[in-house]
């Protein structure tokens, strides 16, 4: 994470203390830095320049509107999976003309809102949503863009909450069913079937599974042309993995080398074939382009020693950051003011009323009550999957842009918590 740096003694993003941001917007508190995000979509935006290409941000990773608007001023396209994110993009200015629309249970509300917002292509997951949404656009008097995610059977070899390719997953439609499936879509009258996806899972660290994936994709896509049925683009799914830090965790594959090992495929398949255009490629990255972009500023309430184990309790609990307890992640702890001195190894825990609140598991760390600590890496899946829990109020999030920080997102009040409930009369 080299925009968060230690400097003078003290843990900055860019070139602020963590010190100042704690003291002027309190903690538990959420800080991002805009260079890093720019940098991580710059990845891969970069070695498709020239080319067809699209870079559609998954939008569940982190989805502030001022993230969602740096992004659509960079040429971003979003992966969106539900009515909701759809607005979060218009009101960030985002083209929806660059959006796809992802997940397995559309309502008819949301194809409604998306055909009227003019999306780039829905992402259909079974052949029930099909016929939804010819429905749909039938009623509508237009007709809806559609690919099918294809579920190709490739071992992500990843974590089982968060693979997505395999026969056993929820999502998209099983390889030996894609041809008829595709067949059915081209008889719907309301339905344009314009591409395919495919998302194996989340978190890859090799691009093996992906380029396999890729494979089969092509193989379907030429059946699919012998039949007259002719694919505009090809949607890869995510992207690379990050490291969180752990001890002996294997780094991931450059994103600059992924990007031209699938191109250097589909060239050579574009050729083999004798296909002048090349197909339109589509990545849908999420946590690669903000999970290294955050941290997560807690301060240390109490140290509580015992006979098993020792307890570091912070401010910041598992309904703001659920990755540690939900997936059992590791993500690395630093304190933000380093200590001279021996190192106990703790437990960091929050105050939430739950065993499993715990967000980091014996760490050796040298501290004193009121320090502070940063999880780092922290800018995905911390604020999107936050919680009111114990009612709880949510952290307030900052950017850092060089020597400036932006309050993009306030702190919630008890008040807002409860503004929408009622006592019986």
């Amino acid at each position: 994470m080299s925009h968060f740096h230690y400097q003078d003694g003290v843990l900055h993003v860019e070139a602020l203390p963590l010190t100042q941001l704690a003291e002027q917007f309190g903690t538990p508190l959420y800080v991002y830095s805009k260079a890093a995000l720019l940098a991580n979509f710059d990845a891969y935006a970069q070695p498709c320049a020239g080319r067809d290409a699209l870079v559609c941000y998954a939008m569940k990773a982190n989805s502030n509107l001022a993230i969602l608007d740096l992004l659509a001023r960079r040429g971003a396209g979003f992966d969106i999976v539900s009515g909701g994110e759809l607005q979060r993009v218009l009101a960030a200015g985002g083209d929806p003309g660059k959006v796809i629309f992802s997940g397995v249970g559309k309502t008819e509300a949301e194809m409604e809102q998306a055909l009227l917002a003019g999306i780039l292509c829905f992402n259909v997951e079974s052949i029930p949503e099909l016929h939804r949404l010819n429905g749909v656009a039938a009623r509508l008097g237009k007709r809806a863009p559609v690919s099918l995610r294809v579920n190709p059977n490739v071992d992500a070899k990843t974590h089982p909450y968060i693979a997505t390719g395999l026969k056993a997953n929820k999502f998209g439609v099983a390889f030996d069913d894609a041809l008829a499936t595709y067949r059915t879509a081209a008889r719907l009258s309301h339905l344009d079937v314009v591409g395919i996806d495919c998302h194996i899972g989340s978190q890859l660290l090799d691009d093996a599974p992906l380029l396999e994936a890729l494979d089969k994709l092509i193989e379907l896509i030429d059946t699919l042309d012998a039949e007259g049925i002719h694919l505009h683009h090809l949607d890869i799914g995510g992207g690379i993995g990050i490291q969180y830090g752990e001890a002996g965790e294997a780094d991931p594959v450059p994103v600059a080398d992924y990007v031209q090992r699938l191109y250097a495929r589909i060239d050579a398949w574009r050729a083999a074939r004798h296909q002048g255009k090349p197909i339109k490629l589509i990545f849908e990255p999420g946590r690669s382009i903000v999970g290294n972009t955050g941290v997560l500023l807690m301060k240390v309430e109490f140290l509580k020693p015992g006979s098993e184990k020792n307890f570091c309790i912070v401010d910041a609990a598992m309904n703001d950051m659920k990755r540690p307890t939900l997936y059992q992640a590791w993500m690395e702890i630093k304190p933000v003011v380093p200590r001279a001195g021996v190192a106990t190894v703790y437990d960091v825990v929050g105050p939430v009323c739950e065993s499993g609140d715990w967000l980091a598991r014996e760490r050796a760390l040298a501290l004193d009550q009121g320090d502070l600590l940063a999880m780092m890496t922290a800018g995905a899946y911390g604020m999107t999957m936050a919680s009111n829990y114990n009612t709880r109020t949510r952290a307030a999030e900052v950017l850092v842009d060089g020597d400036q920080a932006h309050l993009i997102r306030r702190r919630e009040t008890v008040a807002e918590l409860i503004a929408l409930e009622s006592r019986l009369p």
